[in-house]
């Protein structure tokens, strides 16, 4: 049985443990030249566990409609059922940010994995 999830991957206009701040439209370009990224576990390359099968920014961050793979995905299947496992994240490079005293915000990311 596959599991289907919903969540966000990064939301806008909140400063990270690191100081940075994603602005909304940061994904915009990534999302429409690339479509979706992979869906990896603990954002290990060799551990794919599904598909994506929308992302989209909306008002509040980058929304993820994703499926996870039967055998790939049942560690994190099982985790999110028990509610272990509370939220996404994500890989990214900077390509555009304004630098400011308290920290980076970012305005245009590429998507590197959910």
């Amino acid at each position: 049985m596959t599991l289907r999830f919903a969540g966000y991957a990064a939301l806008f206009d909140r400063r990270d443990k690191g100081g940075d701040v994603i602005r909304k439209g940061a994904f915009a370009r990534a999302v429409r030249e690339k479509g979706a990224a992979p869906l990896l576990w603990q954002h290990r390359q060799d551990r794919p566990i599904g598909r994506i099968e929308r992302i989209a920014e909306d008002a509040r961050g980058l929304r993820v409609i994703g499926r996870l793979t039967p055998g790939a995905g049942d560690e994190a299947a099982a985790l999110l059922r028990d509610g272990a496992v509370g939220g996404l994240s994500f890989g990214y490079r900077v390509r555009a940010k304004h630098d400011a005293p308290q920290g980076r915000e970012l305005i245009d990311l590429d998507l590197i994995e959910v």
